[in-house]
């Protein structure tokens, strides 16, 4: 794969490039690293039924491995319920899960449906204000990559776009935001 646009949200991109040096160049190894060879799954949609596509499972292990090559690692909590007014006390602690992290930065790999994208942000934002982060970077398909692939995977450019709507207001954090294709 490869790096073929980003999008800097509240200077994520600088603050990765001036503050985290190294850690920007070992992201960038490791999205190149992981080769472009994943054109493996069968399409069984009615509309590309036969065609060979993308698989983002193969796609996602090689991240794994890749990351996991340069020091990076699960970040995982425990979060207990807590709602004001309704007893909590028999529901069962939640997970928040990143899926890549070094010192206090935090990548994501999506190559899920698009809500899936959007609830990286909400991740990505909840480690940053428990002050688990500095910045968070999103590794997102392409539109040309997301069209090889089967249906309902999010593309970089929706995912921008709606960021921007939001005019600052989320995320509230710095996010640098790759868009990859082969």
């Amino acid at each position: 794969m490869r790096v073929v646009h980003v999008h800097s949200h509240l200077g994520g991109a600088q603050i990765l490039h001036v503050d985290y040096p190294e850690i920007d160049r070992l992201i960038d190894q490791a999205i190149e690293a992981t080769g472009a060879a994943f054109r493996t799954k069968v399409s069984q949609e009615r509309t590309t039924k036969g065609k060979m596509l993308f698989d983002p499972r193969a796609m996602n292990k090689a991240f794994q491995r890749e990351f996991a090559a340069r020091g990076f690692s699960e970040l995982k909590r425990q979060v207990a319920p807590n709602v004001p007014g309704w007893d909590t006390s028999e529901v069962q602690a939640g997970t928040k899960q990143i899926d890549f992290a070094r010192d206090r930065v935090l990548v994501e790999v999506q190559f899920g449906k698009y809500f899936a994208m959007f609830y990286d942000m909400a991740k990505l934002e909840y480690f940053y204000r428990q002050n688990e982060a500095d910045v968070g970077v999103e590794i997102v398909p392409s539109f040309r990559l997301q069209r090889e692939m089967s249906s309902g995977v999010g593309r970089g450019e929706m995912l921008v776009t709606d960021i921007m709507g939001l005019q600052r207001q989320f995320p509230t954090f710095p996010v640098k935001i790759i868009f990859i294709e082969p």
